[in-house]
């Protein structure tokens, strides 16, 4: 399976973070083509998000987190406002998963399997 995906956990809370606004973005020159955006579901996925009308390619990626909605629906406060994850891709027959482990101040994020 080659494609892009996501899981947010919220570890402040242990539990997956269900809501957060993710959106993948491909840069096309100086420029980023919003290729999908979707919330994440009841465990914190948001699976394959290439559409199936757009042809996977190598490039550079950015997955965007709306975290400041996500807890501000919390009554939250949060240093960050959104999370922009960007990183490449060099081999489409790959799949890139994406996690992110993300707290009201402070993330991680790494390559997945």
């Amino acid at each position: 399976m080659s494609g892009v995906s996501t899981h947010v956990l919220d570890t402040a809370r242990g539990r997956p973070a269900a809501g957060i606004s993710v959106s993948l973005e491909l840069r096309a020159g100086n420029d980023w083509a919003r290729l999908a955006e979707v919330a994440t579901d009841e465990n914190g996925r948001a699976g394959n998000l290439i559409p199936s009308t757009v042809p996977f390619q190598s490039g550079t990626y950015r997955l965007r987190f709306d975290a400041a909605a996500y807890f501000r629906a919390q009554g939250l406060e949060t240093l960050y406002s959104e999370v922009s994850v960007t990183f490449e891709v060099r081999n489409t027959g790959e799949h890139y998963h994406v996690p992110l482990l993300l707290s009201p101040w402070g993330y991680t994020t790494y390559r997945g399997s």
